[in-house]
């Protein structure tokens, strides 16, 4: 594509009009802006429908990702998709298309990655494709759900509603940072060290705790944190047209996240805020359900639940540190006129 696209959430307006002239479809419940689109195939049935492409060097590098290693991701980003709006993932069909050398040894490892992380999840690979590529790794996996109840939208929250996120941020940037070094950053431990470059190589999409949050009542709004949540809670309150204070210092950010940070020199907050690739929970949610959310997530995940900010009336959006307003980084955006950082924007 070329010509001056306005970055991936111009372009998604874009193709959004365009399909909106074309006229309803039967069936459509929800179609493009939201994390799954919502089918009707029958009265009183929904399904969910989700697609996500990966490509090396702009997601993944096989540098360091083993086959195994991509086709976990591959299935986990669509899994997400699904647990954000509260359903149960059923089935998937993926396609691959790699170089001419890639052995049959390296594309059934890809297939047992997927597989490792579809079973627990109930989800059946149905179909799909694979094709030759004459450069690199190319992985589209759509994915079919059942709603459970009313789907959990972009678009519902309310001025006054709580913003919440569930685990932590920034842990794989963390992880892509330790990756991309060609020695392990001195004074990290080992396990610390592991448990981010897992978070980014093999995340772990909160299936469970979506469809419980979808179910639990008092969640107004919910998205996943896949480009990073200083562009993705811009993204969840403009469906809503609405605005949002952020408390900075309230943002989740763990123990390992931060002493990588620290060896790095780096800023754990804007890993937090701009990373991508959490995959956690973004919600809002009524505030007198927030304590209920938090201890049933909690005591039946071990998941934490924090509190980030508030929805407000309009549409700004506000940063804050201290008292004072501030900048953050934003995450990544296809199309937004500066190179892929390998690991962002699935």
């Amino acid at each position: 594509m070329s010509g001056d696209r306005g970055g991936e959430d111009a372009l998604v307006r874009a193709i959004r009009a365009l399909t909106a002239r074309a006229g309803a479809a039967t069936g459509v419940s929800v179609g493009i802006g939201d994390d799954c689109a919502v089918l009707e195939p029958r009265a009183g049935a929904a399904l969910l429908a989700t697609t996500d492409l990966l490509l090396e060097d702009v997601h993944f590098r096989r540098r360091w990702a083993e086959p195994a290693d991509i086709g976990w991701k591959a299935l986990a980003v669509n899994l997400s998709d699904i647990a954000a709006m509260g359903g149960r993932p059923r089935w998937a069909l993926v396609a691959l298309a790699c170089p001419e050398d890639t052995t049959a040894e390296e594309i059934a490892a890809f297939y047992e990655g997927a597989l490792a992380l579809a079973r627990p999840h109930d989800v059946a690979v149905v179909g799909g494709d694979t094709s030759a590529s004459p450069a690199g790794w190319l992985v589209n996996v759509t994915l079919l759900g059942e709603s459970v109840g009313a789907p959990r939208l972009r678009s519902t929250a309310q001025p006054g509603d709580t913003l919440a996120v569930t685990g932590a941020l920034g842990r794989s940037a963390a992880g892509l940072a330790v990756l991309e070094r060609e020695t392990a950053p001195a004074g990290v431990k080992a396990a610390q060290l592991a448990d981010v470059t897992a978070a980014h190589l093999r995340p772990r999409p909160r299936v469970e705790e979506g469809a419980w949050l979808g179910a639990a009542g008092g969640v107004t709004a919910m998205m996943d944190v896949s480009d990073g949540v200083g562009i993705d809670l811009a993204r969840l309150l403009g469906e809503s047209a609405a605005g949002g204070r952020i408390d900075v210092e309230r943002l989740p950010v763990d123990d390992a996240t931060r002493a990588v940070a620290a060896a790095l020199g780096a800023d754990p907050i804007a890993w937090a805020t701009g990373g991508g690739e959490d995959y956690e929970l973004l919600l809002a949610c009524e505030p007198a359900a927030f304590e209920r959310l938090q201890r049933g997530l909690a005591d039946r995940f071990g998941t934490a639940l924090t509190a980030i900010g508030e929805v407000t009336a309009g549409t700004s959006v506000s940063w804050w540190s201290r008292g004072r307003e501030v900048a953050v980084a934003r995450g990544f955006e296809h199309f937004a006129g500066r190179p892929a950082a390998s690991g962002a924007g699935a």
